[in-house]
């Protein structure tokens, strides 16, 4: 009933958007493998006697620890990892910042700058629409414009 239990959860957080994917697959699987064995009790023992364990009990209390320790060590690499890319992403907006604080231009010389009339980037529009509603324009004039 645990596993099901278990199970019935992680899909609820997979909808809700609430845990991503890459770490629900882990608990699927885990919830997958306890949901058989709430139903069928005596495969835990038979599966402790092949694997050498006293009782089945002892082999969850077992897999669970590890378990902890695994998930642990992730959470602590991810932890470190995006503590590098904070660190980063900190470093460049206060050079950004310095940047602009000196007056400097906002964008690099090699950065590529909007063109004018190009929707948000506060240009100037473009005419031909303008001209379209006023006057008819000729294929000559948008190749003179060209």
């Amino acid at each position: 009933m645990t596993g099901l239990a278990v199970l019935g959860c992680i899909v609820e957080l997979l909808r809700r958007q609430q845990l991503r994917e890459k770490y629900a697959a882990l608990w699927l699987l885990i919830g997958l493998i306890i949901a058989p064995l709430g139903f069928f009790p005596t495969w835990l023992d038979s599966i402790a006697n092949k694997l050498g364990v006293a009782s089945g009990v002892s082999l969850v209390l077992f897999a669970g620890f590890v378990l902890v320790l695994l998930v642990t060590l992730h959470l602590s690499w991810e932890s470190s990892r995006l503590e590098a890319e904070t660190r980063t992403l900190a470093e460049e907006v206060a050079l950004i910042r310095a940047h602009l604080a000196q007056g400097a231009d906002p964008m690099p010389a090699n950065a590529v700058k909007p063109v004018a009339g190009t929707p948000g980037t506060g240009g100037t529009p473009d005419r031909d629409a303008d001209d379209a509603t006023s006057s008819p324009i000729t294929s000559d004039d948008r190749e003179a414009r060209a």
